[in-house]
């Protein structure tokens, strides 16, 4: 992305504490699940009433990254079908003016050995897709202009009382 890492790394963690990383980390979950449901041998059963729980750790800093643990998991009733997924988001610098955001971790197929079979023939590439999602749309944001304010445009104007003559 070409944001400095200077100005990338305050922006990802504000980013999480206004809760738009939990955003846009529900919002790719709930896309991949929905592919994963268009293209599984589930796409009559009902799974889309699914809910899912995005959880983040506390973003660790040093001079050269921020790193974010999370986890994605499904709950309710149809939560053993949906994969697990812990991960770390790291942000790092990529030359003077870029950043390069990245995920690392790993997920557990639902359905134990049949799970695995599934991961093999197609979840995997749905995993793939759905990070791929969530890494691009954070860098979306991360990289939009952050909003002027108007010139020119006073927003509180206190009005004193005129002074009468000669007071």
């Amino acid at each position: 992305m070409r944001l400095p890492f200077s100005q990338a790394s305050p922006r990802l963690i504000n980013l999480i504490n206004g809760g738009g990383l939990a955003e846009a980390s529900q919002a790719a979950y709930d896309d991949g699940v929905t592919a994963l449901i268009r293209v599984g041998p589930w796409r009559t059963a009902p799974l889309t009433a699914k809910l899912v729980r995005v959880r983040f750790l506390e973003p660790r800093r040093d001079g050269t990254s921020v790193r974010i643990g999370l986890r994605w998991e499904a709950t309710g009733p149809a939560a053993g079908l949906f994969p697990v997924l812990d991960a770390d988001i790291a942000l790092v610098p990529s030359g003077e003016q870029g950043s390069r955001l990245t995920l690392s971790g790993t997920y557990r197929p639902p359905l134990g050995r049949l799970g695995e079979e599934l991961d093999r023939a197609m979840l995997g590439r749905v995993a793939v897709a759905t990070i791929r999602a969530l890494l691009d749309d954070v860098g979306d944001v991360l990289a939009r202009p952050e909003p002027q304010s108007q010139p020119g445009v006073i927003t509180d104007v206190t009005r004193q009382p005129a002074s009468e003559p000669g007071t």
